[in-house]
């Protein structure tokens, strides 16, 4: 096992989202007592509801609280495949529907001309965010970073100036806006979700070489990244 990697194990789902919760409120409520706001970055996918639903119940002061996507299907947030949907219908609720929540989709705008102004909006929001969270697929992307993403190449670049870029996934559906990798090592605090056998195959393959998959450049790149792991 790497050094700058954390790695939790927790034989129910239930366990893993109870202690994450914890660590994140932590996190965010301590950000609190030092600047006027905090900011968070989630990824979609099934595996971060019960966590979201779970998140939302903490007493912080989530109206300073600034809430963002690592990446977004170019959809409308009205449509259920939109992560902005999942988040919506997740996390703002109970304690945390006054948190500020900061689309990555720009209505009647083209996806792939669209990067400068994504970038803009999300630099200045989210820069240094204080938490960020990942999921990975099981041909190891990660964000929409995706194996055979025609710009791949440039999202992993870290010398990029952008801080989002619009990506063609090939093997998945919509266009999508997508953190880079220099975007997403730039956080405070990373976290990355796996859940079921599978996923800790692909994980455990992506250990093997830095080029293996998209996660795997973030897992050894990253200064530290805490994975939670949890039995299906």
């Amino acid at each position: 096992m790497m050094n700058n990697i954390n790695f939790n194990v927790f034989n129910k789902v239930e366990n893993l989202v109870e202690n994450l919760v914890k660590e994140v409120s932590y996190i965010l409520e301590n950000a609190l007592l030092e600047k006027n706001c905090a900011s968070f970055l989630v990824s979609g996918g099934n595996t971060p509801k019960l966590f979201f639903q779970e998140l939302s119940k903490v007493k912080i002061d989530w109206s300073r609280v600034k809430i963002g996507l690592v990446d977004e299907r170019w959809i409308e947030s009205s449509n259920k495949d939109s992560n902005a949907y999942l988040v919506n219908q997740f996390l703002l609720q109970n304690e945390a529907k006054n948190a500020e929540f900061i689309p990555l989709f720009i209505k009647d705008k083209d996806c792939f001309s669209s990067d400068d102004i994504c970038s803009d909006i999300y630099k200045k929001a989210f820069f240094q965010s204080d938490i960020l969270i990942l999921g990975m697929g099981n041909d190891g992307h990660t964000a929409s970073l995706f194996p055979k993403s025609i710009k791949l190449k440039e999202a992993e670049n870290l010398n990029t100036t952008k801080f989002c870029i619009s990506i063609d996934p090939v093997t998945a559906s919509y266009k999508r806006m997508s953190l880079t990798l220099k975007s997403i090592l730039e956080s405070k605090n990373i976290f990355l979700l796996l859940q079921g056998e599978e996923k800790l195959k692909i994980y455990d393959e992506a250990l093997k070489s830095e080029d293996k998959y998209p996660i795997s450049k973030v897992l050894f790149n990253a200064q530290q990244i805490k994975v939670y792991y949890g039995h299906e």
